[in-house]
């Protein structure tokens, strides 16, 4: 029996149609150390990320960001994480690592954040509307950490400029005007079932309970660090009007049109994830829509898994 390999060739003339981006999502953290520490963690330890960038020119490389996985390889950033339906994000994301030390609390347990630099966030900035526009990352799917890990992860923390990436083309941010008029209408009454389906539908992974419990706490605080900036778990009326506002602008109701009966009527049904549109042979194709003094590293606990519990950037 002959063990030589057979021959064959690959023709690549005839392409499908019914295809898409493999990546769809954009995760930004940050590092917890220094450039040096965070550099020597992400490539030679158990985590990593696609990007690192420096909080500053580092000896004559100015304006540099380091590429430390290939976008087409996984890289081990994200961990246990979820964002709209999807979970184990490493398989389906780029992530970008920015050099910032994160926190430190103090003995009475204030929590101090550290800033960004202007410096990394225009890089943050260049890079990231490249990732963008090569997978066509809706944005809403531009994330931090905290977003897809809440209560396992705090970063990008509350004084990421989340709004200036928004200007920028980067990320979701709300319509002030729509968020203003929606909290007028807002009551202090907070209707738990109502706010933890509108977090859900949002993106984020929450379970409808109708209580006030840690897991709806620890969505409301990535939240609140993303679009209010503050490290706050009080479901206030800006948060709450700032998520509708978000839903009004990215997620809309969209009416489902049957193809056998769109010249009689609409069926209004609503839909968060998908538009389905069905064909003649009553099959529904499926269609995507829209075409996250005590030091830092006495408190990383916050910031491990149980994959590398020493560190701050374990995915």
């Amino acid at each position: 029996m002959s063990s030589a390999r057979p021959s064959y060739s690959i023709d690549p003339r005839y392409r499908a149609k019914s295809c898409d981006e493999r990546i769809k999502f954009l995760v930004l953290h940050y590092t917890a150390g220094s450039f040096e520490t965070s550099l020597d963690t992400l490539t030679n330890g158990e985590v990593s990320a696609h990007y690192l960038v420096p909080d500053k020119m580092v000896g004559a490389d100015e304006n540099v960001i380091y590429n430390l996985v290939d976008e087409n390889r996984r890289a081990y950033h994200a961990g246990v994480s979820y964002w709209r339906g999807r979970t184990s994000l490493n398989d389906t994301s780029i992530g970008i690592e920015i050099v910032n030390l994160g926190y430190t609390d103090d003995a009475s347990g204030k929590r101090t954040w550290y800033p960004f630099t202007d410096y990394q966030i225009d890089l943050v900035i260049g890079v990231s509307k490249d990732i963008i526009a090569r997978y066509g990352i809706d944005p809403i799917c531009v994330v931090g950490h905290n977003d897809i890990a809440p209560g396992r992860k705090p970063d990008p923390g509350p004084l990421f400029p989340w709004e200036k990436l928004a200007k920028n083309g980067i990320g979701a941010w709300p319509d002030a005007d729509v968020a203003r008029e929606i909290q007028g209408k807002l009551n202090d009454d907070v209707d738990i079932n109502a706010l933890q389906a509108s977090l859900k539908k949002y993106g984020y992974n929450i379970q409808t309970t109708g209580e006030l419990d840690q897991q709806t706490k620890d969505v409301i605080t990535a939240f609140n660090r993303h679009f209010i900036s503050i490290d706050s778990d009080e479901p206030s009326l800006k948060m709450r009007a700032t998520l509708e506002a978000l839903i009004v602008k990215y997620l809309p109701s969209k009416k489902i049109v049957s193809q056998a009966k769109q010249e009689k009527k609409l069926l209004n049904e609503e839909v968060d994830d998908f538009v389905w549109v069905s064909h003649s042979d009553t099959r529904l194709a499926p269609k995507l829509f829209r075409p996250s003094v005590t030091t830092h590293a006495q408190t990383q606990t916050q910031h491990s898994d149980h994959r590398i519990s020493a560190s701050p950037m374990a995915n």
